[in-house]
């Protein structure tokens, strides 16, 4: 039961994490989670995970590094072949040595041994965190598919010297010669294992798919447990790198995958988005186990050294210090080796080598290692030294190298690099706006009493997505409109609170009428005011104050719905009175703010139609016509967007993501659920 509660918390965690991920932008997404599972190890401490290496290897490196594989631009990686073999395995080997020399120097209670296991496992980069990093921070592409490639292979090189210097530690014998034989074929056994399964998995696929087996799902499930099933036979089997093995399953995976697109279609759109749910667990779990992991390192830790909080952090932060440091130094130097003899035209400079080292944060893959370390060395006659200090420096530096990222990484990198547009092109969001725009046009013009209610709903659903465009676009500008429109709403909304003063000096309203109208009234304005919270507070409010209306005239049925049809008639006239006024003014505004007044009388416009008796229609009927005013902006968007790519205002790439945008939408709007 224990162990469900906190499957159900970590998937809380989670979503909370996003949320707030969302709000706090400058953050990377693994470091809100991080803090997180800290917060969860607090909370309940009775809470104990024990996190085995080899199913952590299996349940999260794996797939993650699968998926990886079959999305990495292969010209890319290519290319890049140099930087990222040498960064993955001469890298690996130089960070251990020298790393964990210094380990022992600073920290003599740790051996030779478990300094170099605790240098190694710190020595792969996650690719995990280096995309999260991504997202918030404009890292140059050129460092960015490097740091991408490498974090491909050097799990595997990490793993394999972390292995051989715990096997030292535990048995205090080493043999360079057998440490060099085994990681070589831990590597090519490794690659042949993954090219030959993949080769093998997809054939029965397709043997499957002719002999009938055809349903989608059943397909879409065989593609998600293939990084398993390459994994055991690789590691369990053959005891090569089902690390190497499952990344080179996921590269043949997409070549094979390639060529069978069209044919697959529906499977490759279902494993497309049950892979993105999948990953967006997976890559969320992993650094929540890992912050629920810190703070009983933590405790383990002083309780054995008897050290206080900040000798640990020191050590922890001069440890990572001189990992990205290590790091920096190679990327400057072997940068400059290639260029100097002709094999890249690009001269490192000291920026480019400070992003390197700094883009190469570490995560998941140094997470499993470290809790693998055996307790007992020596046939279990002697405990294994400084096990509870190891893992609490491996975390901190984890934690250490996030932090360092997002602090510095967005001081050295330009936030307006990025892809340079041609005069007179459109960037993608303002693309997008403009497809938007058409479809709104084009629903405006094809209402009538039919369809009034639905087109109004789609309407709305364009504008919501408009705005959402708006806020990523220019979030300094969407704040702007925002105050620009409340003021203008506030100001309609005072011609309807006129109009209901009017209607009660000449004695219309009653006096409960005209309080209630200007709560109402009251309430429209604060909402505008306040955050999301407050607005459901205020709601909750006037669903109680209708409640006690419905309670005063419990007894006389007949006068209620009298006084209901007389509030609604009220209410209509305001909305008219507000529609004429924002009409009437818009014609003598400047052009630049009137998209500002087609808000607000589309708001209004849709408000008085609710009011209005609504033309009922059958359900089927209903359906149909959803469909038609769907499939008419869909056929109104693709027209746009071949529009602009024909007068150059967006390229090719744009308008293949929008036509991806195009498809989505009508994937959804005619899909039908089948038993």
């Amino acid at each position: 039961m224990d162990l469900l509660i906190l499957v159900i918390l970590l998937m809380l965690s989670l979503l909370l994490s996003n949320i707030l991920g969302h709000y706090l932008p400058f953050l990377p997404m693994a470091l809100v989670q991080i803090g997180f599972g800290i917060i969860l190890a607090i909370i309940f401490p009775s809470f104990d995970i024990q996190l085995e290496s080899e199913w952590f290897l299996l349940l999260f490196v794996a797939p993650l590094l699968y998926n990886d594989g079959r999305n990495f631009p292969r010209e890319e990686l290519w290319n890049m072949r140099g930087f990222i073999l040498s960064n993955a395995i001469v890298l690996v080997i130089i960070t251990t040595v020298l790393g964990g020399l210094f380990i022992h120097w600073l920290i003599p209670s740790i051996p030779y041994a478990a300094a170099f296991a605790l240098a190694a496992i710190l020595s792969p980069t996650d690719p995990v965190a280096v995309n999260g990093i991504a997202k918030r921070v404009q890292i140059p592409e050129r460092i960015l598919s490097v740091v991408r490639g490498e974090s491909l292979i050097n799990d595997a090189s990490g793993l394999v010297a972390f292995k051989f210097a715990v096997g030292a530690a535990v048995s205090g014998y080493f043999s360079l010669k057998s440490a060099v034989v085994e990681f070589s074929y831990t590597f090519i056994v490794g690659a042949l294992l993954g090219l030959a399964i993949s080769i093998v998995l997809s054939q029965i696929r397709f043997w499957l798919r002719r002999s009938g087996i055809r349903d989608t799902v059943f397909h879409t499930l065989f593609q998600l447990v293939t990084p398993f099933i390459i994994y055991l036979i690789a590691e369990d089997l053959f005891h090569a790198s089902g690390v190497i093995a499952v990344v080179i399953g996921g590269i043949v995976h997409a070549l094979i995958n390639e060529k069978a697109e069209p044919m697959l279609a529906e499977e490759q759109m279902l494993t497309e988005n049950t892979w993105s749910i999948v990953l967006f667990i997976l890559n969320g779990l992993v650094f929540l186990l890992l912050g629920l992991n810190i703070p009983d390192s933590m405790a383990n830790s002083l309780s054995d050294r008897h050290t206080n909080n900040w000798i640990l952090i020191f050590d922890a932060v001069a440890i990572g210090f001189v990992i990205l440091g290590v790091r920096f130094i190679w990327s400057y130097t072997f940068g400059t080796f290639q260029y100097r003899f002709g094999r890249d035209q690009v001269r490192p400079t000291l920026k480019t080598s400070l992003i390197s080292s700094l883009v190469g944060v570490r995560g998941a893959v140094t997470m499993a290692g470290i809790l693998s370390l055996p307790y007992f060395i020596q046939n279990g006659t002697a405990n294994f030294p400084e096990r509870s200090l190891i893992i609490f420096l491996a975390s901190a530096v984890i934690l250490f190298t996030l932090l360092t990222a997002t602090i510095f990484l967005p001081m050295l990198t330009d936030k307006d690099e990025g892809i340079e547009l041609a005069e007179g092109q459109y960037s993608f969001n303002r693309a997008k706006m403009q497809v938007l725009l058409k479809s709104v046009k084009s629903l405006q013009t094809s209402i009538n009493d039919e369809n009034r209610r639905i087109t109004y709903e789609l309407i709305d659903e364009l504008q919501q997505m408009f705005r959402q465009l708006q806020l990523e676009a220019n979030a300094e500008q969407s704040d702007k409109q925002k105050q620009e429109l409340a003021k203008l709403r506030e100001r309609a909304i005072n011609i309807e609170r006129k109009h209901i003063e009017e209607l009660h000096d000449d004695n219309q309203l009653d006096d409960d009428m005209y309080a209630n109208l200007l709560s109402t009234i009251e309430d429209r304005l604060n909402r505008q005011e306040t955050n999301m919270f407050m607005s459901f507070f205020i709601t909750l409010r006037q669903v109680i104050r209708m409640w006690i209306m419905t309670r005063k005239n419990d007894t006389d049925k007949t006068q209620f719905y009298s006084y209901i049809r007389m509030r609604q008639d009220i209410r209509r006239q305001c909305y008219l009175k507000a529609l004429h006024f924002l009409k009437e003014e818009r014609k003598t505004v400047d052009p630049r703010k009137r998209p500002l007044y087609v808000i607000v009388i589309y708001e209004y416009e849709k408000a008085y139609e609710k009011l209005r008796k609504v033309v009922t229609i059958d359900s089927a009927r209903e359906e149909e016509l959803r469909e038609e005013l769907h499939l008419q902006v869909m056929e109104v968007q693709r027209s746009e967007i071949h529009h602009m790519y024909e007068e150059g205002k967006i390229s090719r790439e744009q308008e293949k993501e929008l036509r991806r945008f195009v498809n989505y939408i009508e994937s959804v709007s005619l899909y039908e659920y089948v038993d």
